[in-house]
């Protein structure tokens, strides 16, 4: 795979190997049809790797989209300035706002007769947007469904996810640094958002454990109390290992950052607080 992100005439950054093998994971996923969690550690560039996964499909695979990315409203910017940095060649979309500058963006640069053209922009926007707008961007046929803190979604219940789950999407990524939750419950939701095909019952994935009747308040330390913890955590890995990837600091970039230092500032209240 490509070492670099690049436009159609300029370099513009290199990757580091650690993140083109999670670009080469998420390749594999999608041409075997399956959906995924990049669970790396904060700060080893989810955000690149996953705009990387979408430059690969523009360039190599000529999918065009429609794309959409689902973020926190504080990291909007943040994206936005990423794509603008790694991936020049794509056009993304802040589709944010009030409800009349959103029907403007869906009259002018999200039309859905247009949705397939090559210049369609991948659109980023927020969760509260997604549930607001949710029947307007149901017009769409998502090839690529990007969730950031895909925690989010550890709520079957939630109207979150039974707004997501009414989007037409063919491959779904969550990220998210802390993807096992204390339940199986949770853990379950993740995995059938993104493969509901394979966990489609709630009951079969906890039988597999060999509990039965699990309610949402059964905590991970109630099950090991009651059988092997290396059973259990055996069992997890290996319905995890082909969906999930996720890597830490202390392997990956071991030699190369510097030793952490810690810094305390003691600062005193102000009059007005005191």
């Amino acid at each position: 795979r490509q070492m670099c992100i690049r436009d159609s005439s300029t370099i513009t950054a290199t990757m580091r190997p650690y993140q083109v093998e999670g670009l080469n994971w998420l390749v594999k996923l999608h041409d075997n049809g399956i959906n995924g969690i990049l669970a790396d550690e904060m700060g080893l560039g989810k955000t690149l790797q996953s705009i990387s996964m979408l430059g690969y499909l523009h360039e190599f695979k000529r999918i065009n989209g429609p794309h959409l990315v689902l973020v926190p409203k504080t990291t909007l910017s943040n994206w936005m300035n990423e794509f603008r940095k790694w991936t020049p060649g794509i056009s993304a979309l802040l589709y944010h706002g009030s409800k009349q500058h959103r029907a403007d963006l869906r009259k002018t640069c999200m039309r859905k007769t247009q949705q397939n053209d090559d210049d369609f922009p991948v659109i980023v926007t927020s969760y509260e947007i997604c549930i607001l707008d949710r029947a307007a961007l149901s017009h769409f046929k998502f090839k690529y469904l990007v969730i950031d803190e895909g925690q989010r979604v550890k709520n079957r219940d939630c109207r979150l996810v039974r707004e997501l789950k009414k989007l037409d999407t063919e491959n779904r990524l969550l990220l998210s640094g802390t993807p096992i939750q204390n339940t199986l419950e949770e853990l379950w939701s993740l995995l059938n958002f993104v493969n509901p095909q394979i966990f489609d019952d709630l009951a079969v994935f906890q039988s597999w454990f060999g509990f039965r009747n699990i309610g949402q308040e059964t905590q991970v330390d109630d099950i090991v109390d009651d059988e092997s913890k290396d059973r259990i955590v055996s069992k997890l890995h290996e319905i995890l290992r082909p969906f999930l990837l996720r890597r830490v600091k202390a392997d990956v970039l071991k030699g190369v950052l510097p030793p952490k230092k810690e810094i305390v500032v003691y600062a005193p209240m102000t009059p007005l607080q005191k």
